[in-house]
């Protein structure tokens, strides 16, 4: 077993990144997204940074500081798309994926599965398929815990991996300001500082009855762990927050997408390719014990045009055969003319658990149904590899 198993990957910039992926224009010069009239910063990219321009900041005092910076309004549908492309690409290397954000997450990679490779390899894997499906970079931190993976990607940006093995964790962490520390807020490095706890180490070398005599009891054990990287908190899948303060709520869609080798205007390749993404994830589905109504596919062209379409169907499903024939209907009803295609998408969103679907029928619980084959396959691949059963159009010609 790995003694670095948790990744934490954050985007570069990431409203920034993609306002302007499509702008060669705009690459290298000042950019912040928001901060309009009396507005705030969403984000700046890196030449506004440079000239002190910061998230949260006021547009007047943004502006104050790089008077020539190009403001963009925000586009939230864009972000969103975006951000639900990239977590796929997590979930390619494990269901271990927990969003903190629409621009970061942390991922087990324990159960890292079919995809293997070193935590390191890993990451660089994620780093070169994000920038080349969605042409923006991420930053990612590898460790044993989630807080110094956190800090770690943090020393990674822009575009960059940092490894921190668990011998050279008091060697990274200590040094550092309290206020670097994950979950430390403005508020608590200031009560630190007061207490002459400047440092990650001075809080490490403080026993832990007087941090907790100082800040609480819950607050100093907790203080205590993180000076020493050794918080045990485990990846939760879905939105579970930072440190357990988000609601744990499952994902209401899943998806997956994959970029072809070459660009193909061939409908056959696209439809195969289409119905092994369907697969992949209504298998997901069945395994988190949840069923969709609406079924939504993506296709980016050759010229990375994106698009996509749904449609709502009368029940939820999670059975393979009910999702593919919705994605081929709306695939067809794109109609396209020999168009090049760089990249396809499956979706399935409204997500329910499956106990709440009231007609059975659409489960395809009658003898002998789509949902019994289905069934049988995911017993198969728990058995012996997710390839050892699949549709004949998909075996290798």
């Amino acid at each position: 077993m790995t003694s670095t198993p948790i990744l934490h990957v954050d985007m570069d910039a990431f409203y920034a990144s993609v306002m302007t992926r499509d702008r060669p224009d705009l690459q290298e010069v000042p950019v912040m997204v928001g901060g309009g009239h009396r507005g705030v910063v969403l984000a700046a990219n890196y030449p506004a940074r440079e000239y002190g321009v910061r998230s949260a900041m006021t547009g007047t005092r943004a502006r104050r500081l790089c008077p020539h910076v190009v403001v963009l309004q925000p586009d939230y549908d864009l972000f969103t798309t975006v951000s639900r492309s990239v977590m796929e690409v997590f979930r390619r290397v494990t269901p271990l994926v927990e969003a903190i954000s629409l621009d970061e997450a942390f991922l087990d990679v324990r159960a890292a599965g079919r995809r293997a490779g070193s935590p390191v390899e890993l990451a660089e894997w994620v780093r070169s398929t994000v920038h080349d499906e969605q042409r923006i970079t991420c930053s990612v931190g590898v460790a044993a815990s989630i807080s110094v993976a956190k800090l770690a990607s943090k020393r990674a940006k822009p575009d960059g991996v940092i490894v921190v093995p668990p011998e050279e964790v008091t060697r990274f962490l200590h040094p550092l300001d309290v206020g670097e520390l994950y979950g430390v807020g403005e508020k608590t490095r200031a009560m630190l500082h007061r207490l002459g706890l400047v440092t990650v180490g001075d809080v490490a070398h403080t026993p832990v009855a007087t941090l907790r005599r100082a800040v609480g009891d819950h607050l100093g054990a907790h203080l205590h762990e993180l000076a020493w990287g050794s918080d045990v908190r485990a990846v939760s899948p879905g939105r579970a927050g930072v440190f357990g303060s988000g609601d744990g709520t499952p994902d209401r869609s899943m998806g997956a997408q994959e970029t072809f080798g070459r660009d193909t205007d061939d409908r056959e390749v696209v439809l195969r390719e289409m119905l092994k993404l369907t697969a992949k994830v209504t298998r997901r589905l069945r395994t988190a014990g949840v069923a969709g109504r609406t079924v939504a596919i993506t296709v980016r062209f050759a010229d990375f045009t994106t698009i996509t379409r749904s449609r709502t169907l009368a029940e939820a499903t999670d059975v393979t055969q009910e999702v593919y024939a919705a994605a081929v209907r709306l695939y067809d009803a794109l109609g396209l003319q020999r168009a090049r295609i760089r990249l396809v998408g499956v979706r399935v969103e409204g997500l329910v658990p499956r106990e709440e679907v009231q007609r059975q029928g659409v489960l395809g619980e009658r003898e002998h149904g789509w949902s019994d084959a289905d069934r049988a396959v995911d017993r198969a691949a728990r058995r012996f590899g997710s390839a050892a059963v699949r549709p004949a159009s998909l075996l290798d010609r």
